[in-house]
């Protein structure tokens, strides 16, 4: 477990790194502590150090920060980080669990992460720890989102354009469903997205044609 090595970081409390990165699936096989603890705390201290450098960045009102927080600290924005961190071979599930490492715990074990480094090393290194991380993306601008729908929806808006989703394929047995669907912007497709759900489906298409639109 050497991820943290690139970042000058050495953990001592080798047994709470661990826990960091074991999901409540392999606890409960193993009979060991999980990650949801450490994420509690991680995320308090995520969103200190993510809102300390919004407010001293000084550009934003509330409601910017608070937006322009959010986006960086979503799901799918941590589990981005996790790829560059590099921990996700380290993740410890159950064996029902193990075809499902999904955005949500990746996610979750970012803050569980976090809070190891915050008890183990102290705020000022998990802050230089996040400002290495997640700083760079808010510089260079790099969309994340929880909700690329409403996004869509409110960048589209301003254009008064029509947006309409429109499932083009379901397949898949009836337990086992994958959709297709198709986003357009004035009748012209804009975007498309596969899930195992329509919602989930739409949302990859408003992603597809955010990125697109936002461009």
């Amino acid at each position: 477990m050497d991820f943290l090595e690139k970042y000058n970081i050495s953990i001592k409390n080798k047994d709470l790194l661990l826990t960091a990165l074991t999901h409540s699936s392999y606890a409960n096989e193993h009979n060991c502590q999980n990650y949801e603890r450490l994420e509690f705390l991680g995320d308090a201290v995520l969103e200190l150090i993510t809102s300390d450098y919004f407010y001293n960045d000084g550009k934003l009102n509330e409601g910017e920060m608070t937006k322009k927080r959010a986006s960086y600290v979503c799901e799918e924005a941590l589990s981005e980080y996790a790829k560059e961190i590099g921990y996700i071979p380290y993740i410890r599930v159950g064996h029902g669990q193990l075809n499902n490492i999904n955005e949500t715990i990746i996610a979750d074990i970012f803050e569980a992460i976090l809070g190891v480094i915050y008890l183990d090393c102290g705020f000022e290194i998990a802050k230089k720890y996040i400002n290495e991380i997640i700083i760079p993306h808010i510089k260079d601008n790099d969309v994340y989102l929880a909700d690329y729908k409403s996004a869509l929806q409110e960048l589209i808006q301003t254009d008064k354009k029509t947006l309409e989703y429109v499932l083009i394929n379901e397949s898949g047995p009836a337990h086992d469903k994958t959709f297709t669907v198709e986003v357009k912007v004035d009748n012209i497709i804009y975007g498309k997205g596969i899930g195992k759900t329509k919602k989930e489906a739409e949302q990859y298409a408003a992603k597809d044609a955010f990125k697109k639109q936002a461009k």
